[in-house]
């Protein structure tokens, strides 16, 4: 049988005003307001008990109102067409980091390769009044489907192509290769091998570029990446042809991502050769999901895509405050996350 009380409708309760909270402090509503707001003159005790009143009904102010009159709506858009959030959701982490604090919240929209889709995102931000947007993609050397270039709010670009004249920040990848190269150089590895993705991708040619110099800057023995797809299958198939033949084999092999790496430590167990005593492994993204699920855990290249994102949330709040900032494309460091398929140099 059900009660009278729990068949009773439920209604939402009306926000409580500004007009209340004046009323249960005593107070006018242009001290409430003042005091809520941080101006006005009043002595210390009054503003807090003010401020203390309000959190005890649950006043919330009215940030469209003060949106309009400051002329900001403290809110960001980000776009993206990374359907899978693999670059996406690191680098929104370190937007949201650097824009929390500025009372700044971001909302991400997925555009996938879709220009309509893109171009209707695009308008509901405008719509929304956002202060800017920033635009991230799944590789740095393709634009997203939507042109951005025209709009009279700031735009930044994190890890996709910018348009000419823009703001971009990107992950520098030859730095990424260098810092493979030198960790097996002083691990004592000399022939050290390169698998890496297609050569459509930009990044793919950096890489490989940074990795023939790399070696040659430490006098060690060049051979010629071998490039494929992003994919563990790959990587069984690049050993093949590494350890297939009556070359020297390579004791280290450099990978362009961590599902290549995967599958290329995979198919040494296979063979019998121990990773890292006989061959030592290093992948390229860090992608925590794989490189810690691997035998054994998987040392790899990190973009930084968090310190990346952060960085273009402060560029951003730069350009929307005024400050000029200086166009092109910037590149931020990467690191070496060290874990057991290449080991650590002495020392």
């Amino acid at each position: 049988m059900v009660s009278d009380a729990e068949s009773a409708p439920v209604f939402a309760k009306p926000p409580v005003t500004l007009r209340e909270v004046a009323a249960a402090a005593g107070v006018s509503v242009a001290t409430a307001s003042k005091a809520l707001n941080g101006q006005g003159r009043m002595t210390a005790e009054t503003r807090e008990r003010i401020r203390e009143t309000a959190r005890i009904l649950g006043f919330r102010p009215n940030h469209l109102a003060q949106s309009l009159l400051r002329k900001r709506s403290f809110t960001v858009g980000l776009l993206t067409n990374d359907t899978y959030g693999r670059f996406s959701l690191p680098l929104m982490a370190g937007v949201s980091d650097a824009l929390v604090d500025n009372g700044v919240s971001v909302f991400l929209c997925n555009v996938e390769d879709d220009h309509r889709l893109g171009q209707l995102h695009v308008e509901a931000m405008l719509d929304k009044r956002v202060d800017g947007i920033i635009a991230t993609g799944k590789r740095i050397d393709r634009h997203l489907p939507v042109d951005l270039s025209n709009l009279r709010i700031p735009v930044v670009y994190a890890f996709t192509q910018p348009d000419p004249g823009a703001v971009g920040l990107v992950s520098d990848d030859a730095g990424g290769a260098r810092l493979a190269v030198e960790h097996f150089r002083r691990l004592g590895r000399r022939r050290i091998a390169h698998v890496s993705g297609p050569a459509s991708f930009e990044v793919v040619n950096t890489r490989a570029d940074a990795y023939r110099a790399a070696l040659q800057e430490n006098n060690l023995p060049v051979s010629e990446p071998l490039l494929g797809a992003w994919s563990e299958g790959w990587g069984h198939e690049a050993v093949a042809r590494l350890f297939g033949g009556g070359e020297e084999r390579p004791d280290a092999v450099f990978c362009g991502n961590d599902q290549i790496a995967r599958g290329v430590i995979d198919a040494l167990r296979e063979r019998g050769i121990a990773v890292p005593d006989d061959v030592g492994v290093i992948g390229f993204d860090n992608w925590e999901i794989v490189a810690e699920a691997t035998r054994p855990p998987l040392t790899s290249v990190d973009m930084n895509l968090a310190a990346l994102g952060r960085e273009a949330g402060l560029a951003l709040l730069s350009l929307v405050g005024g400050q000029p900032a200086a166009p092109g494309i910037r590149k931020l460091p990467c690191r070496l996350v060290v874990r057991q398929s290449c080991g650590s140099p002495p020392g």
